[in-house]
C-alpha cells in the first residue's frame, strides 16, 4: 500500500478501535414475552427487542370517535389480534397487551395485570384468555425443559403448571380485577391441544380447564366466545400440524367470532317497545 493511502487509513482505523473500546457490554436481560417462573423477579427495565415486535404489538393511535378494546391472552391471541383489528376497522380501537400473557398465575403476578391494565385507562371491552399455559406440563421448578432439553411431560413425572382447581380460583381473581375497569368482559376459551411435538402439551388436556372456565364465567356473568367449539370441527385445516398454534388462515378464522362478540358487546341495547 502506498504511504499516502496508509496515512489516510490510520485515523479511520483508530476511530473504529476507539468505538469498540468505549462500547459498553449489553446486559443480558430477560425476554419480557416469556412468563416468569415461580419466584423469578422481573427486570427493572424491559429487555431489548431481538427482532421487530409482532404487528399485534404495534401501538394504536385511537380514533376518539370509537370505543376502546383490549385483547389479552396467550400466543394464540397474539396470532389473531391483527385480524380482529381488520374485522373491526372503523368500529373500535383494538389494542393488544404487548406480551404473551401466559398462565393465570402470570396474570396475577408482578409481571401481569398490574402492568397490563394501567390505572385510569378507560376500556369499553376487554377480551381475555388463559388456559394453554396453565394446562401445559412443567417440572417441579416451573420450567418446561430440563438441562438436557427434554420437555416436561407426564412420562417424566411432571404435572400441569396450574391445577384445574387453582385455575378456577385464579379466574375468579382475574375477573375481580378486570371488573374494576368498568369494561364489558369477554372470555375466550382455550383452543384445542393436539398431540404436539412439544411434549409439555398433552392432547385434549384443555378440556377440564375449559369446563372450569365456562363454570366461572357463567357464575360471574361474563360473556364467553367459545373458540374451542369454533375450531374443533376444522382443527386439522386451521392448526399447524402437531402444534398448538395456528396458520395465518387459522388465526383469521379465530378472529371472526372474537370480533363478532366485541361488536355485539359494543352495540347499543335494543329499544324496548313501549306498550300503548
Amino acid at each position: 500500500m502506498k504511504p499516502r493511502l496508509i496515512a489516510l487509513a490510520l485515523p479511520v482505523l483508530f476511530l473504529v478501535c476507539l468505538g469498540f473500546l468505549r462500547a459498553e457490554p449489553t446486559a443480558k436481560l430477560r425476554d419480557p414475552n416469556i412468563p416468569l417462573a415461580p419466584g423469578e423477579v422481573p427486570d427493572a427495565k424491559p429487555a431489548p427487542a431481538r427482532t421487530a415486535p409482532p404487528d399485534a404489538y404495534a401501538p394504536i393511535t385511537d380514533d376518539p370517535r370509537l370505543s376502546r378494546v383490549l385483547l389479552l391472552g396467550d400466543s394464540v391471541s397474539i396470532g389473531y389480534a391483527t385480524f380482529v383489528r381488520k374485522e373491526l376497522a372503523g368500529v373500535a380501537n383494538v389494542h393488544r397487551v404487548p406480551a404473551n400473557c401466559g398462565a393465570t398465575t402470570t396474570a396475577l403476578g408482578s409481571y401481569g395485570l398490574g402492568r397490563w391494565i394501567k390505572e385510569g385507562e378507560k376500556w369499553d371491552v376487554i377480551v381475555f384468555n388463559h388456559g394453554l399455559h396453565d394446562a401445559s406440563y412443567r417440572f417441579a421448578d416451573g420450567t418446561d425443559k430440563d438441562q438436557d432439553g427434554h420437555y416436561a411431560s407426564p412420562a417424566r413425572g411432571c404435572r400441569p403448571y396450574v391445577s384445574v382447581g387453582d385455575y378456577e380460583k385464579n379466574l375468579h381473581l382475574i375477573v375481580d380485577i378486570l371488573s374494576k375497569t368498568g369494561a364489558k368482559l369477554i372470555f375466550a376459551t382455550t383452543t384445542p391441544i393436539p398431540k404436539s411435538l412439544a411434549e409439555k402439551y398433552v392432547e385434549n388436556s384443555e378440556l377440564p380447564y375449559n369446563e372450569a372456565a365456562q363454570k366461572v364465567m357463567k357464575e360471574r356473568g361474563v360473556v364467553v366466545v367459545d373458540l374451542w367449539a369454533a375450531v374443533k370441527p376444522v382443527q386439522a385445516k386451521l392448526q399447524i400440524p402437531r402444534n398448538v398454534h395456528f396458520t395465518s388462515a387459522g388465526s383469521s378464522a379465530l378472529a371472526k367470532p372474537v370480533a363478532q362478540s366485541i361488536a355485539l358487546a359494543l352495540a347499543p341495547p335494543a329499544a324496548v317497545p313501549v306498550r300503548p
